[in-house]
């Protein structure tokens, strides 16, 4: 058999931070992650400061040069518009776990339904089990995450996990790349509403697949998973061809 090694290019067009950010934010609305205003995505830049999307644009509307630069402390170093009113979740974050590259919050449908029942959703189909890592529940609600403290608290009880149910509020999900971010935020949404329906359609909601390939399917690599972020990504730009512009 053949082995073929994508190229980069001939998935997507080569990006910047800034516009792999603003794309991020656009498909995973498409995906469900879709509460007005609410929702913030960082990432790293490794310098001490942060890329995230501004305050008062929902993700559908966000365009690379809307992209803030920000410090640690929330300051704005560039950009025009506000900060994010969540964003010491993120801040939290990245001082406690500097490996992490990319992070996005937001309030989707279904996750929040199980994060608000405080309930870990089994995985029941394979599609739901893909991006790798491991998904906890956090469900102390000590305050909103826009209060520093209570941001500390949920990062601290979130672990070393890749994606958190945040009881109340909604979903968690870290990764070190856009690419890996989309897997499992995608992924997340998929088991969550399909574990959903299964119970509502009057089933146990246990889960039937095998724990080998479970287990197999948290070790997977969600930053090797070429094509599914980039599908997305030029599913995008055919909408909105001056995206890029």
């Amino acid at each position: 058999m053949t082995t073929f090694t994508p190229k980069p290019d001939r998935l997507m067009p080569e990006l910047t931070a800034r516009q792999e950010l603003a794309l991020l934010a656009r498909v995973l609305w498409r995906e469900g992650y879709d509460d007005h205003l609410a929702g913030h995505i960082t990432a790293n830049l490794g310098d001490g400061t942060l890329l995230c999307n501004p305050w008062l644009l929902t993700w559908q509307e966000v365009r690379p040069e809307h992209v803030l630069r920000i410090t640690l402390e929330g300051e704005v170093v560039e950009g025009e518009w506000p900060v994010p009113l969540g964003i010491p979740l993120h801040l939290e974050l990245h001082r406690r776990r500097p490996d992490i590259g990319w992070a996005a919050h937001s309030h989707p449908r279904f996750g929040t339904v199980w994060a608000d029942m405080a309930e870990v959703p089994a995985i029941l189909d394979q599609s739901s089990a893909l991006g790798g890592g491991r998904l906890v529940l956090v469900d102390e609600y000590s305050g909103p995450v826009n209060d520093a403290g209570s941001a500390g608290r949920a990062v601290e009880a979130m672990g070393d996990a890749t994606a958190a149910l945040l009881a109340g509020h909604g979903v968690f999900v870290v990764g070190n790349s856009a690419r890996a971010v989309h897997q499992r935020a995608v992924a997340l949404e998929q088991r969550c509403r399909g574990a959903w329906h299964v119970r509502a359609a009057g089933a146990s909601g246990d889960t039937v697949l095998p724990a080998a390939f479970l287990e197999r399917m948290a070790a997977s690599d969600a930053e090797g998973f070429h094509g599914f972020f980039e599908a997305a990504v030029r599913a995008e730009l055919r909408a909105d061809p001056t995206l890029l512009d």
